[in-house]
């Protein structure tokens, strides 16, 4: 049996012609679907289908939307993929909410490009002027431009609008929305008078120290550049961004600028609600030092006596410190002290608050505050004390043991990996204990050697 839908996104025809079939128990297999008059097996039954089922056949409004999406996709077996679902759907042996099922887990698939491809039209149709209309070209993937009229019809009421596409075309004269014959490229304008502004615009905003080439390219493929007026701009704002970004960060604040804004940002930590580590803390503890550090010490997070003082490194995890700064031959008032989680995390174990380490989702939450630290100190060597500082200065997990003999490039110096003066601390041996807190000397020592040097 040959079902014959009118066009590529007849979502309405699939349907009615799908009920009908389910309501008649006709299998998947004997199904052959079809777009227009042309084409069709040479062996198919021209039969009609069959009348529509006397039983209402119920699905789903998941999977409702799920069809309505995916049927969009230029796959030729989406029509029947979707049929073979809804059977089993109605017959109850699978359940759309089963996204490890293969047969839903590939029409997901579908789903999930379609979404893509509006997403891009959204984002990259760019309109040009000609006679009092404005006129774009755009290539879709799959056949969306349809579902995707209404977007532009709100997004652009008040303008005469025409979007040329090769397969269809639509044109809105402000109330009205017509559609017309798919075109070609040379029916669309090349540019108008606004685009050199526009260009300028573009090339302003362009902030060379955000610049990703590989997520650029993953959100904004090539294939779009040639439809884009800012695209020929690309290339040498890419190639001229090192040099930009260096300029950018050789601009160092000013010292009394520095400490007012160091100060207002201590201030505005105390209200922070980024994780919900400060419901059962008894205060935000931020960073503290001179202004002028060269050497900035970052720690995982307050224990039970910082969070009573409201200051990094007070309890006997500082007192280590303290102890590996002298031996190194470091000034404690010349660091900046800081942790990667400003707020205590614990769990009460009768009187007593017990440390519990926290996830990298807190150590993300709070690494704005920490980004703040580093962009405004600037230090030449930024010494991180276990594996939450790692991830807190870096942004990825890492190892102590495997990063400690290497020197991690940072965009202001050198990020120098240690141990926790608390990981020293609960060693089950004095010879473990001995030779971690040797590693700290060592560390901290390096430390001073490259903040020494400019």
């Amino acid at each position: 049996m040959t079902v014959r839908l009118a066009a590529e996104d007849d979502f309405d025809g699939w349907r009615d012609a799908a009920r009908r079939l389910a309501g008649a128990a006709i299998p998947p297999d004997m199904v052959i679907w079809q777009v227009g008059e042309h084409g069709g097996e040479l062996f198919a039954d021209a039969l009609p289908l069959p009348p529509p089922p006397k039983t209402e056949l119920r699905v789903s409004r998941a999977f409702v939307e799920l069809a309505q999406s995916a049927i969009l996709h230029r796959d030729p077996e989406r029509f029947a993929l979707l049929y073979r679902l809804l059977l089993r759907l109605a017959n109850h042996t699978a359940s759309i909410e089963d996204h490890a099922d293969p047969l839903i887990r590939r029409i997901e698939m579908l789903a999930k490009a379609v979404r893509r491809d509006m997403h891009k039209m959204h984002a990259f149709v760019r309109f040009r002027e000609l006679d009092d209309e404005f006129v774009a070209w755009f290539e879709p993937e799959h056949h969306i431009v349809r579902a995707n009229a209404g977007f532009f019809v709100r997004r652009f009421a008040a303008m005469r609008w025409s979007i040329l596409t090769p397969e269809v075309s639509l044109h809105w004269n402000g109330e009205i929305l017509h559609e017309g014959p798919g075109a070609d490229r040379s029916q669309a304008p090349d540019g108008d008078v606004l685009e050199e502004v526009w260009k300028a615009y573009y090339a302003s905003i362009f902030n060379p120290a955000r610049l990703k080439v590989g997520a650029m390219l993953k959100e904004m493929p090539r294939k779009y550049w040639k439809n884009m007026p800012e695209a020929e701009l690309i290339a040498p704002l890419i190639a001229g961004a090192q040099a930009r970004e260096a300029g950018m960060t050789a601009q160092v604040v000013p010292e009394p600028e520095r400490a007012r804004t160091l100060s207002g940002l201590r201030e505005e930590a105390q209200a922070c609600r980024r994780c919900p580590l400060w419901q059962d803390a008894t205060q935000c503890v931020f960073g503290e030092g001179p202004t002028d550090a060269r050497i900035m010490v970052v720690g995982e997070q307050p224990g039970d006596e910082e969070d009573k003082a409201g200051h990094p490194f007070v309890g006997p995890a500082g007192e280590v410190l303290a102890r590996a700064m002298d031996e190194a031959g470091i000034d404690r008032g010349r660091i900046w002290l800081t942790n990667a989680v400003k707020h205590f995390k614990f769990v009460r174990r009768g009187k007593r608050r017990i440390h519990q380490s926290p996830t990298a989702g807190e150590i993300q939450a709070c690494k704005w505050w920490l980004d703040q630290e580093i962009g405004l100190l600037r230090p030449k060597a930024t010494v991180m004390l276990g594996a939450s500082a790692i991830r807190g200065v870096t942004g990825k997990a890492g190892a102590v043991g495997a990063l400690r003999e290497h020197g991690l490039p940072l965009a202001h110096g050198i990020g120098i990996a240690s141990y926790h003066p608390s990981y020293i601390l609960r060693q089950p041996d004095r010879d473990a204990s001995d030779q971690a807190y040797a590693a700290l000397v060592t560390d901290l020592r390096r430390a001073g050697s490259e903040a020494g040097s400019d």
